[in-house]
């Protein structure tokens, strides 16, 4: 059965209790990575400089904290894999709306199960919504 690392735990602590609960019922099915959880000003910054974040701090959803967004990856990570990215967000998908627990995916910004009609894709990416 797959389990988190120390690091992965570790960032996913930095998460509210419903990502928490939702991405430990997830590494049970399905081996994963947290990238990141929270995010401080330096990082998301950096995520912003890099193309990897469309928002600078504090107007991500990572910069909260608890964070109410959280990345994370199908392990081993193949970024030039983005079917079983996309596999995966459906899993989380999925795994989240039996839990009652409403998210969106960084790969279908509006939720309309279209990958096609995103303008920034960032598949690892996972938040709540209200």
């Amino acid at each position: 059965m797959p389990k988190f690392s120390q690091t992965s735990k570790q960032r996913l602590g930095d998460c509210t209790p419903e990502l928490q609960r939702l991405f430990k019922a997830v590494i049970k099915h399905y081996d994963c990575t947290v990238l990141c959880g929270f995010r401080d000003e330096e990082a998301q910054n950096k995520a912003y400089e890099d193309k990897r974040s469309t928002k600078q701090y504090p107007y991500s959803n990572h910069n909260m904290y608890p964070s109410i967004a959280v990345d994370v990856a199908p392990y081993p990570i193949d970024w030039d894999d983005m079917e079983r990215f996309r596999h995966f967000a459906g899993f989380v998908e999925g795994m989240a709306a039996s839990m009652g627990i409403k998210i969106r995916s960084g790969g279908d910004w509006d939720s309309d199960h279209d990958f096609k009609d995103q303008r920034f894709i960032d598949m690892p990416h996972f938040e709540l919504v209200n």
